[in-house]
């Protein structure tokens, strides 16, 4: 793997834990009991936590990454023979 593919890999896996992860432990203003601000939705959460939520993402994103540059270092299976035939 090159390392544009990496970055690649990476930034991508990134991504889709983020938007898996963005959702766990958000309580709005009604499920907490705290008054809501006016012009907030009502969907709003009340404390996003986003940082921690960036942290778990690269935490999961890189064994994501650490598991697929893994299997293709130890070759099982070949990439660039697979799609040569294209």
């Amino acid at each position: 793997m090159t390392l544009a593919g990496g970055i690649v890999v990476f930034f991508i896996s990134w991504f889709l834990v983020l938007f898996m992860v963005l959702p766990w432990g958000n309580k709005t203003h009604a499920e907490s009991g705290e008054e809501q601000v006016p012009g907030t939705a009502d969907s709003a959460p009340v404390k996003p936590r986003i940082w921690t939520k960036f942290a778990v993402t690269t935490l999961i994103a890189a064994a994501i990454f650490g598991i697929v540059w893994w299997v293709l270092y130890m070759q099982f299976f070949d990439l660039r023979a697979y799609f040569q035939n294209y």
